[in-house]
């Protein structure tokens, strides 16, 4: 059910239903006979039954409504609550019960029907919730759009799909309703009625570029690239202020080899804050795969990772560190993947990839320093006992650099080629020692498992 409309009923119902109870049984009435004393018993166990609700004490609440209707069995509230209690018990035998009886006593009260509704959602029998929730679709029509969802889960789709139309057509698109009709498609695989419906959409309401944009991507999922690639460039043609449309000019400029048009749509993202950051992380990529086998355009790429470099967004910068590392330059590679660490202190693939760049750059006391302390966040990650104990060979401190890698052996998990590492540290770092005879049956360990790998 709609969130907002869910708790706006709630609140309604903590305010009315006891006032309704109230307002049908009268406590402050005075009996005329030999009745007050049951009037009494009753209004005492009633709100004691509210009490115990209200602390959570389910079964305790349902005790004392039982005794309520022990001294009277005709009050349709006493059976709406005890319905309510069992349901929180799961009891949902007895709480459908409960509720047939109250709404035997006024039927097509929405309140008992909304709570009848919801046993049946859990215990999934769906005929009797379709059966419940069509009751209630006459006093909200978000009850119409909880239809929807049962009717999917009943695999009607052509039914749901029609109530989600009609939806739309009261009271406009809504994304929830779209997840359901999105879910559905997915289903079953219908991208001709998917289309169908944003053509539809796109022809209703030209100036919505979100539908316009929707279209062009379900165009190239269905493969249908021209028809992808036109409705692209009308929507630059109608909206030449858009940002996002480039995110699919650039790939359709790109295959279509016009690659200044590819490059101008490609500096209009990196220079949109609309964007988001995975968007900008997947253009580059994209670009760089492009020059990899277009090498041509290695310069156009440079011009483009300069422009991603004055971004923040840390998986953009990844991929610009990643590609200077391809090509071969490890200093700017170092620089951005540095850049990106610090807005996601916490990414550890990109902890790895800076302390192994501080390494191929011969940093070695930046390297010892910095996983030194990565040790303290992450210490059962071998690969940082590894890079500690390099550092510490490389900086000529072998006793540092055995405690390091003899303690980092003890979290090596099926890893043959980083044991064999391990090993030729070691064989280094007794070497360094002066320890010759452990020094070489270290090197023998690595041998041994160097020759099984291959």
């Amino acid at each position: 059910m709609n969130f907002k409309h869910h708790i706006a009923k709630l609140v309604l119902a903590l305010i009315i239903v006891p006032s309704f109870a109230i307002a049908q049984i009268d406590f402050n009435k005075r009996p005329d006979d030999d009745l007050g004393n049951v009037e009494d018993e009753f209004q005492e166990y009633f709100f004691e039954a509210l009490k115990q609700k209200g602390i959570e004490n389910y079964g305790k609440s349902v005790d004392a409504l039982l005794k309520c209707l022990n001294l009277k069995s005709s009050e349709p509230t006493i059976y709406y609550e005890l319905g309510k209690n069992y349901n929180k018990l799961k009891n949902f035998g007895a709480a459908e019960d409960a509720l047939n009886k109250a709404l035997n006593l006024t039927p097509d009260n929405e309140w008992y029907l909304d709570e009848l509704y919801h046993v049946y959602v859990q215990q999934d029998d769906m005929s009797k919730a379709i059966k419940t929730v069509k009751q209630l679709v006459k006093y909200h029509p978000d009850y119409k759009q909880d239809l929807a969802s049962l009717y999917v889960k009943e695999e009607k789709y052509k039914q749901a799909l029609d109530i989600l139309d009609e939806l739309d057509a009261d009271f406009g698109i809504n994304e929830s309703r779209d997840a359901i009709r999105n879910e559905i498609y997915n289903i079953t695989g219908n991208a001709k009625d998917r289309i169908d419906n944003l053509e539809d959409r796109v022809a209703s309401n030209p100036e919505d570029e979100l539908n316009q944009l929707k279209l062009i991507y379900r165009y190239s999922q269905a493969g249908n690239t021209k028809k992808a690639f036109k409705a692209a460039e009308d929507l630059l043609a109608s909206k030449p202020e858009s940002k996002l449309v480039h995110l699919a000019l650039y790939k359709f400029y790109l295959d279509d080899d016009q690659v200044d048009k590819a490059l101008s749509s490609m500096k209009v993202v990196f220079s949109s804050k609309s964007i988001k950051a995975d968007s900008k992380a997947k253009v580059l990529k994209d670009f760089v795969a492009f020059v990899n086998d277009n090498p041509q355009y290695e310069k156009e790429l440079l011009e483009i990772t300069l422009l991603a470099e004055t971004t923040e967004d840390p998986k953009t910068l990844e991929e610009v560190g990643d590609y200077y590392l391809k090509s071969g330059n490890p200093q700017n590679a170092l620089s951005n993947y540095e850049n990106a660490l610090k807005e996601t202190p916490n990414n550890f693939n990109l902890l790895k990839k800076v302390l192994l760049a501080q390494l191929d750059l011969n940093l070695d006391q930046e390297a010892l320093e910095q996983s030194s302390k990565a040790l303290d966040l992450y210490p059962a990650q071998s690969i940082l006992y590894l890079i500690n104990g390099v550092a510490n060979n490389k900086l000529n401190k072998p006793k540092d650099a055995i405690s390091s890698l003899e303690m980092g052996l003890d979290f090596i998990i099926d890893n043959p080629k980083m044991e064999s590492d391990f090993y030729l540290q070691l064989s280094k770092a007794y070497k360094l020692s002066d320890n010759n005879t452990k020094s070489e049956a270290f090197a023998k360990k690595a041998e041994r498992l160097i020759k099984a790998q291959q």
